[in-house]
């Protein structure tokens, strides 16, 4: 039954991933069609949670390992 719980975890992170993505690109798309200077997506909150992402990950791996 614990492995279940873990495919409900990880299927939960790939799901919020995805509408995270896919925010992320309708902003990209807004901007460049608009003619917007291209850092203006990061501006936005999907943006910032992105940057936020890349940035921490690799820094709580290095802390956690």
């Amino acid at each position: 039954m614990g492995w279940l719980l873990d495919v409900i975890k990880i299927v939960a992170i790939l799901v919020a991933a995805g509408i995270l993505g896919n925010w992320f690109l309708k902003e990209l798309k807004q901007a460049k069609t608009a003619g917007k200077p291209w850092y203006t997506p990061y501006l936005t909150p999907p943006g910032i949670m992105v940057v936020l992402v890349v940035v921490l990950l690799p820094f709580l791996a290095w802390l956690l390992q």
